[in-house]
């Protein structure tokens, strides 16, 4: 192991622990008993430090979107990164599916079962997948409330929400204060991100207001945003070099328009790079920010190709703070 990848083994191992601390386990006649289950996808890119202790716990549960890369089929984890790296590298066409919704039709009847008498489900944006959909479909099904979340978002900006429904939970709040917290930590949430290039959008069909920018892909390196659910661009940069700067810039002064920012880099097939920027900006924000470091998920990364960075923030804005 170099010393930059120990670095990022190390911050993810610490922030994985801080995370864990918002989701006690209820202990004595007076810890609170959980009410409300919390279901997400795959595409949140929480870690797995974070997602098995919690799946541990009963109440919670991650559904994983598929990817098909040359005639197998992965579902989104180590193995469906492994195959799409190799896929991507030798040029070959890959696809994303969502869950079909008896997957989640069996998720939430095992959680109504178990006893809980609501499950808040939060998934990544309709506008990128129809997850949301398919969670839509299998809750019309089931015998208990189901709360069918579109985030309008994805990554960790899908995924700090999910933490904060899932501490809520832990609480033992009700359907209402879940779905509080939730929002709570989706609003103002921004995912901004460098692609190398174009291609791999384009050819997902996921390239949305971006599309004009496909025939000068050669000569530009976009920055781009997911904004009310789409992927939509925001500067055009000429250079890598100019790109990844101005991407900090614009994160580091979002973070600092808020309360207590998180913030995450997301990557695929760059973990070195998503670890000197994670570093960059825990400088300039002064050594104290929460970022975590995470692959980028198989079925996200199966639409923007390697090389990405990622930059999710999020946290309450400031009183009287202006946006970007």
């Amino acid at each position: 192991m170099t010393e930059r990848s120990a670095v990022g083994w190390l911050r993810n191992r610490f922030t994985a622990e801080r995370l864990n601390r918002l989701l006690p386990v209820p202990r004595g006649a007076d810890a609170p008993s959980v009410r409300t289950a919390i279901v997400t996808d795959s595409a949140a890119g929480l870690l797995p430090e974070w997602t098995e202790p919690a799946e541990a716990r009963g109440w919670f549960a991650v559904v994983p979107l598929s990817i098909m890369a040359g005639d197998e089929i992965f579902s989104d984890g180590p193995e469906a990164v492994a195959a799409l790296g190799i896929a991507l590298a030798a040029g070959r066409p890959v696809r994303t599916s969502r869950p079909a919704p008896g997957l989640f039709e069996r998720v939430y009847r095992e959680l109504a079962q178990a006893g809980y008498g609501g499950i808040v489900s939060i998934h990544l944006s309709g506008a990128l997948s129809g997850t949301a959909d398919a969670a839509r479909l299998a809750a019309d099904r089931v015998g208990v409330p189901v709360h069918v979340v579109d985030t309008r978002s994805a990554g960790l900006a899908e995924g700090f929400a999910v933490q904060a429904a899932a501490a809520a939970a832990a609480a033992g709040d009700d359907a209402d204060g879940v779905l509080a917290a939730l929002r709570g930590a989706l609003e103002g949430a921004e995912v901004r991100f460098f692609l190398p290039s174009l291609e791999q959008l384009r050819r997902g069909g996921r390239i949305g207001a971006a599309a004009s920018w496909v025939g000068t892909v050669l000569s530009i390196k976009p920055l781009l945003a997911i904004r009310d659910g789409q992927i939509v661009p925001i500067e055009r940069i000429r250079t890598s070099a100019r790109a990844l700067p101005r991407l900090r810039e614009l994160s580091v002064a979002d973070a600092r328009r808020r309360l207590s920012p998180r913030l995450a880099v997301h990557y695929f097939g760059n973990r070195g790079e998503a670890d000197e920027l994670a570093r960059e900006l825990s400088d300039e924000l002064g050594g104290d920010a929460d970022v975590t470091v995470s692959p980028l998920p198989a079925v996200l990364a199966a639409h923007t190709g390697l090389g990405v960075l990622a930059i999710v923030v999020s946290g309450a804005p400031l009183t009287g703070a202006e946006g970007p």
